[in-house]
Formats: structure tokens, C-alpha cells, sequence
């Protein structure tokens, strides 16, 4: 398996072009046009990942999040759920760097076999950057009213970071 996927890649930068060619296709004209459409979304995406990625900075540095994480975090450790996550579950649906840099920090100081480290790795598999793809795919084709999309979304993560608490409480 290691070695047909050294070689996928060059198979398919070879192949596509090989099979345009055969079919016809003008593929240098063709992938001009693709990518003038590629940066045509990312000029349509910037707007949106600038304004995520300067929300998500305020929040964490204005110190909101650590008045978020006191306030809750006594219901939550009541629950069973350690403080220490928290942070991890306030970002995850804002940004999925964020919260993979959080994760790897609670698994580089707790370790990756501890309870902390096996619950942040659940959590951070188990809900995704909601905020993040909605703003940056929706803006992209131009969606303003979300609908339900949003709730959904969130809905999506606090289940997913419930459940993978229970589970982990359960197994570990």
C-alpha cells in the first residue's frame, strides 16, 4: 500500500493530461481556466477567513476566553469534564487550528495515553470548525442566510464533545 501511494500522484499528474489529450480537450487552455476560477474563489474566500481568523485572535487574547472558561468550567468539572478542556471545546467550532494547537499542547503536557490527552483527541475528532466552514464556504458561493445550517452545526459539536466525554468516562 506504501508504495502504490508513492506512486499515485505522479500517475495522475501524467494520466489526467494523457487522457485530455486523447479526448480532445485543449488541457494547457483548460487549466488556465481553472486556476483563474481557483483564484477567483480564494479572492471570494479572503474577506471571510480574515474576518474568522481576527475573531478568533480577539477572543483569545482580549482574555474572553478565559472569563468563558471560569465561568463554566465549575459546572463542567462537576460534571466530570476537566477544566483543561475547555478551551479546546470553546474553539473547536471557531477554528480548527486553534483547536489543534490547544490539542497538542494538552497532549504534549498531559501525554497522549492520559485521560486528558485520550478526551481532547475525541473531542477534536468528533466535532468540527462549524464557524470556520460555514463563513468560508458559504461566503465563498455567496449563501448569506445560513438558516439552520448554523445551529445544526453547533448542535453537531456540543453532542459530539458530550459524547466523546461520556465515552471516554466510560472506557477510560
Amino acid at each position: 500500500m506504501n508504495s502504490l501511494s508513492r506512486y499515485i500522484i505522479p500517475l495522475l499528474l501524467v494520466g489526467i493530461p494523457f487522457i485530455g489529450i486523447i479526448k480532445g480537450v485543449k488541457v494547457y487552455e483548460v487549466f488556465v481556466e481553472g486556476a483563474k476560477e481557483g483564484l477567483k474563489t480564494v479572492v471570494n474566500i479572503l474577506p471571510y477567513l480574515i474576518a474568522m481568523l481576527v475573531a478568533v485572535n480577539m477572543f483569545r487574547e482580549s482574555g474572553a476566553m478565559e472569563i468563558v472558561v471560569e465561568t463554566i468550567g465549575r459546572l463542567t468539572s462537576a460534571a466530570g469534564i476537566p477544566v483543561e478542556l475547555l478551551p479546546l471545546a470553546i474553539l473547536r467550532p471557531l477554528s480548527g487550528s486553534a483547536s489543534l494547537g490547544i490539542a497538542m499542547d494538552l497532549i504534549r503536557e498531559y501525554g497522549p495515553d492520559s485521560y486528558i490527552g485520550i478526551l481532547a483527541s475525541m473531542i477534536y475528532g468528533s466535532s468540527e470548525a462549524t464557524l470556520y466552514v460555514l463563513s468560508v464556504y458559504f461566503g465563498a458561493i455567496g449563501i448569506k442566510k445560513m438558516r439552520y445550517a448554523l445551529l445544526a452545526g453547533l448542535a453537531s459539536d456540543v453532542i459530539g464533545i458530550l459524547i466523546s466525554c461520556l465515552i471516554a468516562s466510560l472506557l477510560f
